[in-house]
């Protein structure tokens, strides 16, 4: 996500780094250097250029060129404006009288059908929400709502004429469409009522392009059940075309909110900058993945901080929650973290921890100052690495565990043999947890990022 942008904003503050105190031309220069990434990120030209006069104006008054740390005072402002772009972060509306309902649009490929089930599953901890298919045209479009809203474990409605139970809530099974979309809305509304769903969502028809058809079925559909929340969803890899349909959809259906997908895997992601400046819609949801826990409720400070190399300390942290890992019996204990008491055991449990969190450059990239380390790479951030390590350990006999100062040439011999690696990579792995026993007492100062390296087991 972003990574493009961070990596040249990144170097533009490091020339600042070299400079001591600045000049007006300095900061000029290291501005067009932040416009020009801003564009190259596929952010809205006039978007990039009022962002840059913003921060140049605030940049270039005496108190910042007169401190002696200006690098980092300007840094704070381009994060603080970054912020400022995407605008406040807005929840979802609920209607305190039930049920709410959420209207889902998007063209066809925004990823939209699975975002459906995605934000119910996002709301099952505290609602019982409804999916519902809309969409008849396409009917591989029902089908996948349905499977989906299965593996989620939520409610799903759709044009069929028998009922069906699956797991984690009723469902109609997908039979045929014999009924008409209108009819469709009018018997979810019924089926909502009878199964105390609070929440409903509707899974509209995609198209390639907007149509009168199209608006003309989801004022309809409006009418019928009446949405506190329009939103579409947004495939964010598509660049400027992303802020123009938003612009299209809002002055069509006055939207109230935007589910950016596919944010993991844009390295640009400037229609994420851009698309609440142009359109004045916030940016509810971001899509980070293609399972359906993969929703987060979007954060400008969150996103503004990856875009800095600030990292997600705050993401991190939900994550963590998230697992159980904190209240977890095998959670690993203070006490095992220092002198004597961290042994290859304690390794091995952290080693499991972190699989929890998911996938690990993900994680990498939450972590603050971990993409300064030099040389490194996010493909260093490797799961089989990690799983490579963990047999290296549990190759090893409990007392070796223990007690690493036993393991000599022909125990790494063994161990290299029973977990299908080589004395190599035992060697690293004994010599990445010494370094960590030396210096986990001091983890949080200066040399925190690399010791970061070798808490996950990078290194190849």
């Amino acid at each position: 996500m972003f990574d493009a942008l961070k990596e040249k904003l990144s170097a533009v503050f490091s020339k600042l780094n070299s400079k001591g105190k600045l000049s007006e031309a300095d900061i000029d220069n290291a501005l067009r250097e932040v416009r020009r990434s801003l564009l190259e990120a596929d952010v809205d030209f006039r978007v990039a250029k009022d962002l840059v006069a913003k921060i140049r104006e605030r940049a270039v008054s005496l108190e910042v060129l007169s401190s002696i740390t200006a690098n980092e005072r300007i840094a704070a402002i381009v994060y603080e404006e970054l912020i400022s772009l995407m605008g406040k972060a807005e929840p979802l509306i609920i209607s305190p009288k039930p049920p709410t309902v959420i209207l889902m649009a998007g063209l066809q490929g925004s990823g939209k059908t699975t975002s459906t089930v995605k934000l119910a599953r996002y709301l099952k901890s505290s609602h019982s929400p409804l999916v519902v298919a809309c969409d008849l045209r396409r009917p591989a479009a029902v089908e996948q709502l349905r499977v989906l809203a299965e593996n989620a474990k939520v409610n799903f409605y759709g044009p069929a004429s028998n009922a069906s139970p699956v797991r984690g809530g009723e469902s109609r099974a997908v039979e045929g469409f014999s009924e008409s979309v209108l009819e469709v809305v009018k018997g979810a509304k019924k089926f909502a009522e009878s199964h105390m769903n609070d929440v409903i969502i509707l899974d509209t028809a995609g198209r390639l392009h907007i149509d009168d058809e199209l608006m003309t079925e989801l004022k309809n559909i409006a009418e019928i059940l009446p949405p506190h929340e329009k939103i579409l969803v947004v495939d964010s890899m598509i660049g400027q075309e992303a802020v123009n349909s938003a612009k299209a959809f809002n002055e069509l259906l006055s939207l109230t909110g935007l589910i950016l997908t596919k944010l993991d895997g844009d390295a640009r992601g400037g229609s994420a900058l851009s698309i609440r400046a142009v359109t004045g819609v916030p940016v509810k949801f971001a899509g980070v993945g293609e399972n359906t826990d993969a929703l987060e409720p979007f954060s400008p400070e969150r996103m503004a901080g990856r875009i800095m190399g600030m990292g997600d300390i705050q993401g991190l942290a939900e994550k963590v929650k998230a697992a159980g890992i904190l209240n977890n019996q095998d959670a690993i204990k203070p006490t095992e973290l220092s002198g004597k008491n961290f042994t290859l055991e304690t390794l091995l449990k952290q080693f499991e921890q972190l699989e929890k969190l998911g996938p690990l450059d993900k994680i990498a990239g939450m972590i603050p100052g971990l993409d300064k380390i030099k040389n490194f790479k996010a493909d260093d951030v490797d799961a089989k690495i990690l799983k490579r390590n963990k047999a290296i350990i549990q190759s090893m006999t409990p007392e070796e565990r223990r007690n690493p100062k036993i393991i000599k040439g022909s125990r790494r011999r063994r161990i290299a043999e029973g977990s299908g690696t080589s004395v190599q990579m035992v060697n690293q792995l004994l010599a990445q947890y010494e370094q960590m026993k030396k210096m986990f007492k001091a983890f949080s100062g200066s040399g925190g990022s690399r010791k970061l390296k070798s808490l996950f087991g990078f290194g190849r």
